[in-house]
């Protein structure tokens, strides 16, 4: 009886410690990049079926080194396999690190290898619009012309043209004003001469009438 105690204990306690390495395992932890519309995301899956909370942390990785922390998540693991999603919109070909941690089962270690992300991104680039041929790209508006010149408007050389040249100022001085007067009503030097021949004239033609008159009454008397 005591034999058959002990080997009962041994069993229990065997097939304990091997169901809780199964649990445990990190093997049982898969990550992978996939996309929701044209969004990136990065999903680890659990099929740990022990109960274990298990702490999921993600990284992007640069030339080997941490680059940074992408998120930090807790899930129990289920037989289906308990799934946790991080948003991450990755490039093509970017390399995460992923950690899982179990208290007491798994200490921190990685899902090997890293995962690295597709080589196609999930948001499509948009194609470039076709360029239309030459012939069937829009005309040149016209631009608009400057207004023609008023022909009613002289020009600068026509108006230079019909103005009239000014002359030269003389330097010979100007008449005074008394012998501007004296000339233009003839009373100059020579007035008082002109006046003494026209009175002498007149005597004379005065004398010649009355001589000339006296002669005619002579002969008519005798």
């Amino acid at each position: 009886m005591r034999i058959l105690g002990l080997a009962s204990a041994s069993a229990a306690l065997v097939l304990g410690v091997s169901g809780q390495a199964l649990a445990c395992n990190i093997g049982e932890f898969k990550a992978e990049a996939t996309c929701k519309g044209e969004k990136g995301q990065i999903t680890v899956t659990d099929r740990d079926f022990s109960g274990q909370k298990a702490t999921v942390s993600v990284f992007l990785e640069n030339n080997g080194a941490d680059e940074k922390k992408i998120g930090e998540q807790v899930v129990i693991g289920t037989k289906e396999g308990a799934t946790i999603v991080f948003d991450e919109d990755w490039a093509p070909g970017a390399v995460y690190r992923v950690n899982v941690n179990v208290p007491r089962f798994i200490d921190n270690k990685n899902i090997e290898p890293n995962l690295t992300a597709p080589a196609t991104a999930c948001k499509k680039e948009e194609s470039p619009s076709p360029t239309p041929p030459a012939s069937e790209s829009p005309a040149p508006a016209p631009s608009a012309s400057a207004p023609a010149e008023d022909s009613a408007t002289p020009s600068a050389s026509e108006s230079s043209a019909a103005a009239p040249v000014s002359e030269a100022p003389s330097n010979a001085p100007s008449a005074a004003i008394g012998d501007s007067n004296l000339a233009e009503t003839g009373a100059n030097s020579n007035t008082g001469l002109i006046a003494g021949v026209a009175g002498a004239l007149v005597v004379v033609g005065g004398g010649a009438v009355y001589f000339g008159m006296r002669r005619r009454g002579a002969k008519s008397g005798s």
